[in-house]
């Protein structure tokens, strides 16, 4: 876990070397995971540009900054689950799908997401699969040693829970298979399923609102199934404590603390006021509990003590035909199903032919590939416990907003349960650190495939722009304070396309800007002077200014604020292009070789450090510009963040011949045209 993050910060402005003082500290290791993409579609625009991007410049920057041995960067396709069965069941249906089974169905969409994720530079340590290969064999053996270690502390409950059965066709529902309105008070979803709606909003199956079988279009029955639970509502009180330490000692995401609060507020039932005459006269049955009545609100709310005592309110309500809305609270964290394409859970007094739910063994799935990259490594069997749950590492988990529920409390529930004794104490535990990212909107609206305009696959954006074009927009869009809309001129109406593509906005700061740096510092240097690398030592206001800017964009890195990120890189990079352009104005003025040796000697060293921020965001230019200049591949590290480039160049040695119109960091042959 972090330190205190008003020692990590100086809150004045950077001056010189000496505010090298108050930098933040890194952990000693760090575990970077991005949300698993389901094995049933390709990735779409938002699973690069919301999360993998943002993660994978993290990951970048961490092997530069503490050293590339000390970072693990892993992810997978996400195999499991009703969504997968449902679109394998659909495709078969329809004579669509060449797979025969739904393991061929995922290892070829485990397979597209491995090229594209390649495509734009991702550079995963690991991309596994929960089904598949050597990871999917110790994603199983795993998913049997966490469910029994959890039983074995007492943090199991083997509950009677209703489950949807669809009377025609004579067959339980999964999670997919049931559609209706979800129960929890103010939800905007219009797509909720059995446990689980669009949102990320859960509730127990027999609180779904208007339920409806997809196979048949009927009201399904409830029948009474056993499915294992983890007591996710015995960790309220710890859980607020946490989230207290998170906000105040941390840089955690505000709104990720204000998510997880949400959910621990004590339960409650929402009823309208119209209700409340005929509540007068049975109110007394209900358990003890608390009511809230607020102007302007169309519902009382009804505090109870527990969920225990709720559910019985719940039942006395329905026994007397009163309609109500459930409140945001911890319910059972559901662990099994009985769905066939599954995670099997081990037998335990007696309960057999159960498999995990897709999400829990999802949110350790990243241990699993953790484990399977260090074996290919050939580590020891163990050595994942020094990457998970060890104070010296930290790991930080990328996800979309949607699924703060699942990491930031049932996992977190977990973990905690598995890592103490006393989980009471969380903040103490080495919990992975939870990254949010707002939604990537496509034309200002949550994409949807049912738009009129049909939001872009990651493959397909690669016809119209370079993957460092797209990586430097979506680092821009500001996702960790707001969604952000990519709009991009290829897919914008044709009355919408009027002036610049707003993607090349930022892809201009390399396709242009830097280029234009790079390209006038190598051709003056060889045309004027014989090539020969500057070993003089640069002035102090190039080197202030490149270790200001040095020290912005590692603490917006500290706290993942990429956007930030981005401007410090554009005010940074425009700032050098401009210097060289006023002083070689100048010196060609003056006539004056000194000036332009002493401007090549400043732009040498701004040169290195654009090179370093740039090279977790756009490596492949970076690394040609390094190779050009004959710096060695140490440059990279921060260790010399702070150390001229006259400190790795030997007296007399020259820069790579350059040839016209050379750049570092091309367009997309589309926008030559």
């Amino acid at each position: 876990m972090e330190g205190n993050k008003a020692q990590a910060f100086f809150p004045g402005k950077y001056k010189g070397p000496a505010s090298r003082l108050f930098r933040p500290v890194f952990p000693k290791r760090a575990v970077i995971t991005a949300g698993m993409p389901y094995g049933n579609k390709n990735l779409h625009f938002g699973h690069v540009g919301g999360m993998f991007v943002h993660a994978d410049v993290f990951a970048r920057f961490l092997r530069d900054r503490i050293g590339e041995d000390n970072v693990l960067f892993v992810s997978g396709t996400d195999c499991y689950g009703s969504p997968i069965m449902e679109s394998f069941r659909k495709l078969q249906e329809s004579g669509i799908s060449a797979a025969q089974n739904l393991q061929d169905y995922v290892a070829n969409h485990h397979q597209m997401q491995k090229q594209v994720l390649q495509q734009y530079g991702i550079s995963l340590d690991y991309f596994g699969a929960s089904a598949l290969g050597r990871g999917g064999d110790i994603h199983r053996e795993l998913s049997a040693k966490i469910f029994l270690a959890l039983y074995r502390k007492g943090w199991l409950r083997l509950l009677e829970t209703p489950q949807f059965f669809d009377p025609k066709y004579k067959v339980l529902l999964n999670g997919r298979q049931v559609v209706g309105k979800c129960p929890i008070a103010g939800c905007p979803s219009d797509k909720a399923y059995a446990d689980e709606c669009a949102l990320g909003h859960q509730y127990m199956p027999s609180e779904l609102l208007e339920p409806k079988s997809v196979l048949s279009g009927e009201k399904p029955q409830v029948i009474s199934v056993q499915n294992w639970y983890f007591d996710l509502e015995r960790f309220a009180n710890p859980m607020k404590r946490y989230v207290e330490f998170l906000r105040t000692e941390t840089t955690t995401r505000p709104y990720v603390c204000s998510a997880i609060e949400e959910f621990l507020k004590p339960p409650a039932l929402y009823v309208q006021k119209k209700h409340l005459s005929a509540l007068s006269e049975w109110e007394d049955q209900l358990p003890p509990h608390t009511v809230v009545q607020e102007d302007g609100k169309p519902s009382v709310t009804f505090v109870f003590e527990n969920l225990q005592s709720r559910d019985t309110a719940r039942a006395i309500l329905d026994e007397k035909g009163i309609r109500y809305r459930t409140g945001k609270t911890l319910v059972p964290f559901r662990l099994s199903g009985n769905v066939e394409w599954g995670v099997p859970v081990p037998v335990v007094e007696g309960v057999e032919h159960l498999t995990f739910w897709v999400w829990p063994e999802s949110l350790w799935a990243p241990i699993s590939f953790t484990m399977a990259c260090l074996e290919q490594r050939g580590c020891a069997p163990e050595e994942w416990r020094r990457w998970w749950g060890n104070s010296d590492c930290t790991v930080y988990q990328f996800i979309g907003e949607d699924n703060i529920y699942f990491y930031g409390i049932a996992e977190m529930g977990m973990f905690a349960a598995l890592l103490s004794e006393d989980p009471e104490d969380m903040h103490a535990l080495a919990l992975p650190r939870i990254v949010a990212n707002r939604h990537a909107l496509f034309l200002d609206k949550k994409a949807s495939s049912s738009s009129d305009v049909k939001p872009p696959m990651a493959d397909e954006l690669l016809d119209f722009y370079t993957p460092e074009q797209l990586r430097m927009h979506f680092l821009s869009l500001g996702l960790s304070t707001k969604s952000g809309s990519f709009r991009p001129q290829a897919w914008l109406p044709k009355e919408q396309q009027q002036g610049g593509d707003p993607v090349l906005k930022e892809g201009n700061l390399l396709t242009n800007v830097m280029n234009r740096v790079l390209r006038s510092f190598l051709y003056t240097l060889q045309n004027e002077f014989g090539a020969f690398l500057p070993t003089a030592t640069a002035g102090e206001q190039i080197k202030c200014e490149a270790q200001q800017a040095l020290l912005d964009y590692e603490r917006f890195m500290y706290c993942q604020e990429f956007h930030r990120v981005s401007e410090v890189l554009d005010v940074y990079i425009r700032g050098l292009n401009r210097q060289w352009v006023g002083r070689m104005r100048r010196a060609e003025e003056q006539n004056s070789p000194a000036e332009k040796q002493s401007l090549l000697v400043d732009t040498f060293y701004g040169i290195k450090a654009a090179l370093l921020m740039l090279h977790p965001v756009a490596p492949d230019g970076c690394e040609k510009a390094r190779e050009y200049l004959r710096l060695p591949k140490e440059i990279w590290s921060w260790e010399y963040a702070f150390t001229g480039p006259e400190a790795f160049v030997r007296q007399g040695e020259q820069a790579m011949y350059l040839p016209p119109k050379t750049d570092f960091f091309a367009k997309h042959p589309s926008q030559l045209r």
